[in-house]
């Protein structure tokens, strides 16, 4: 049965390279199906940097010929949308920075080129904060990215318009990255999937392949989408030292049934956040799914504390700031005010405080690793609230938690960045439901290091048995003629 354009981009991946192969639908139809929703919807959005329609649809056409020759590609034929923050041969990478308005890139990084090489089409690259620093998405390059959900909140950051183009059907696979929860916090925010790999499981963009909390991952609409672009992403390569010589394929057919035998630790609030009711009610539903599918819950106490988000500044002050911070000096008058609070917040660290920072890490690990021994996930709401602001930025704002506004960094409202201190601890963002201002909310899924499978096994369950949770964007964004009560646009 032939489907609506907007249905076309809500289609999963793995539903579309299905209906490619048995001839129900063409690349070309699906990419101009996603290039009009483009059209249609990012005006208010503003989740664009730049887009490659024309030769989109000519990469579509050629697709659509090996389908007929029977020489099609894993992923042929599936738009892409690459976050502005990756190199791609013969396009900008601004970094959503004045500075960089017209950087052209003649090199592609490794894990695009993958994904291209596997047939994947990139139609469009995605905003983000100015060099990634920020949990929501906005710059002066690029204004303001809204959630499509509810435009007064932010889709998350940094990986906030990859995110937002998800929910809004303007693409069926995006990319991320993920420093402190960049793929995490905006697939929360948006309703959708974000995998954060364990370290060294995907090539890195280097110098920062050497930083063990940055990676680089898949986002989607579904598990397995997200396994199908992991699939083809992860494994070694020749220049990025720490990338992991034994790749894991995880499989995208088969879902296990039930999880009975499976034991999972849960933690509502790591032990030091605050979290709002509906995040609580929602993964307390979350829990429930699992449960149901024959699964222990544990609740369990890490007996971590608050002095994880210092640390975390302190590392990110040796490692992520000092990318940038050369920059303040030759381009104070170009860069966003959260860029310049954040390196000049930064210089306060000091070497000590580095290596306090890893200590911090080794206890943590102390606590979580023999946790782990004797489970099979761990279960964590993904951000303790989900209405942050869309220009939310450093050093702080107010954020409604539980009815009150208090005036918070970001450090205190998201779950995700104790997992990127714990780098090789797979981790992966799923929706759990929506809270009452519209936006989803969301839990986080972490495995024993490097045990992807795992993770994946879990979420594949997770979502066959809830499959409500993961459809609000096909239910609420196909209404012929009617207006997109979550998105606040005509579809």
């Amino acid at each position: 049965m032939p489907l609506m354009s907007a249905e076309l981009c809500y289609l999963s991946a793995a539903d579309a390279l299905k209906r490619f192969k048995n001839r129900s639908l063409s690349p070309v139809e699906l990419m101009q199906a996603v290039i009009d929703r483009c059209g249609q919807v990012n005006g208010p959005v503003n989740a664009l940097t730049e887009t490659y329609f024309d030769q989109a649809l000519e990469l579509a056409r050629k697709s659509e010929e090996r389908y007929i020759l029977g020489k099609a590609k894993p992923l042929d034929g599936i738009p892409l949308a690459v976050k502005d923050e990756f190199r791609l041969k013969g396009t900008r990478r601004t970094s959503s920075s004045l500075v960089f308005r017209d950087r052209l890139d003649q090199e592609t990084d490794v894990i695009i080129d993958r994904l291209i090489r596997a047939g994947a089409i990139c139609h469009a690259k995605t905003t983000t904060p100015e060099f990634c620093i920020l949990g929501s998405c906005h710059s002066r390059l690029w204004g303001v990215t809204g959630n499509p959900w509810n435009l007064d909140f932010t889709p998350g950051g940094s990986s906030g318009g990859s995110g937002a183009v998800l929910a809004a059907g303007m693409t069926t696979l995006a990319t991320g990255t993920d420093i402190g929860g960049s793929i995490r916090i905006p697939a929360a925010q948006c309703g959708v999937v974000g995998y954060k790999p364990p370290y060294g499981r995907n090539p890195e963009i280097p110098v920062f392949n050497l930083d063990f909390y940055s990676h680089s991952g898949p986002m989607t609409r579904s598990v397995v989408d997200a396994a199908l672009m992991q699939n083809v992403m992860s494994g070694p390569h020749n220049q990025d030292i720490a990338s992991l010589r034994n790749p894991i394929r995880i499989d995208t057919e088969k879902t296990l049934g039930d999880l009975k035998g499976w034991r999972i630790a849960f933690s509502m609030d790591l032990g030091f956040m605050e979290i709002d009711t509906d995040v609580v009610r929602n993964t307390r539903a979350a829990i429930d799914v699992f449960r149901g599918l024959g699964a222990t819950v544990e609740e369990v106490d890490l007996g971590w504390t608050d002095e994880i988000i210092d640390a975390v500044h302190a590392y990110w002050a040796h490692t992520w700031v000092s990318a940038f911070s050369g920059l303040v000096k030759e381009h104070r008058d170009q860069l966003c005010d959260y860029t310049l609070y954040f390196v000049e917040n930064s210089a306060r660290y000091t070497a000590e405080d580095l290596h306090h920072s890893l200590e911090v890490a080794v206890r943590m690990y102390n606590s979580f690793g023999p946790l782990m021994d004797r489970y099979d996930l761990f279960l964590c709401p993904t951000l303790g609230t989900n209405r942050i602001p869309a220009d939310f930025s450093w050093p702080s704002t107010g954020v409604v938690i539980n009815g009150k506004t208090v005036e918070v960094a970001e450090e205190h409202w998201s779950l995700t960045y104790p997992f990127n201190v714990l780098s090789r601890c797979p981790a992966l963002s799923l929706p759990s439901g929506l809270a009452d201002n519209g936006v989803p909310t969301a839990i986080q899924l972490v495995g024993q290091t490097f045990d992807d499978i795992r993770v994946f096994e879990g979420a594949k369950a997770y979502q066959a048995a809830a499959p409500e949770v993961f459809q609000w964007q096909l239910d609420q964004t196909i209404l012929p003629g009617g207006k997109n009560h979550a998105h606040g646009i005509q579809s």
